[in-house]
């Protein structure tokens, strides 16, 4: 979706803000404990569900995606770190391969921010509420007062570039392990709304988008 653009607000946090801190860690500028798991929050909300496991919320690993044409590329980059093994320096590695595809600052008119995918590891409440229905809201916040809720539309991808492509940015980093990869089904989110639930004036539930 090229013409698709995050709110000012939003993009700023969950995307530069996080990327700042991620390059800044390759070049060993290591965050606080406190700031690095503050961090996190960007990449970790809760994925809010309803169907037949009931009225559920799930925290899941979220990343924004290539657009299509550059989704075989990125791909590349990842497995050509990943097939070289595990080994003393790996994860270093890996952040520096990150750093120059889905971070690296000329990448950013690569990204398609219209998407956020994720995994399905656990196959409990979230996985069978989404075999049902395809309404899905996430829920970010960062403590004290930072927060946003994202809703759209998910998409199971059991296999195909986009389910590879996702596994490959969880192993570029994480041990990996690609037997394992034909289990972990992928999660695509198309945003179609946004709302502001921080503490600022234009907070409290503001729709943003």
């Amino acid at each position: 979706m090229g013409n698709f653009v995050l709110p000012e607000t939003y993009h700023k946090w969950v995307y530069q803000d996080r990327r700042e801190m991620i390059r800044g860690m390759e070049q060993g500028n290591v965050p606080s404990p406190e700031k690095f798991f503050l961090g996190f929050t960007r990449h970790n909300p809760v994925f809010i569900s309803h169907g037949s496991s009931g009225l559920n919320g799930s925290v899941k690993g979220v990343g924004f995606v290539p657009k299509k044409q550059f989704l075989e590329e990125f791909t590349q980059a990842y497995l050509d770190h990943i097939e070289k093994g595990w080994r003393d320096g790996y994860s270093d590695e890996g952040l520096k391969v990150l750093n120059e595809t889905i971070w690296a600052p000329e990448n950013e008119d690569k990204i398609d921010f219209s998407v956020l995918g994720s995994l399905e590891l656990a196959f409990k409440h979230s996985w069978q509420n989404y075999q049902e229905k395809d309404e899905v809201t996430l829920l970010f916040f960062e403590p004290p007062a930072v927060s946003f809720e994202v809703r759209g539309k998910i998409e199971i991808h059991s296999d195909g570039p986009y389910q590879q492509f996702i596994n490959a940015q969880h192993d570029v980093y994480h041990k990996p392990n690609k037997d394992r990869w034909p289990e972990r089904p992928a999660y695509l989110v198309h945003i179609e709304e946004i709302y502001d639930n921080g503490l600022g004036e234009n907070g409290f539930g503001t729709r943003i988008m």
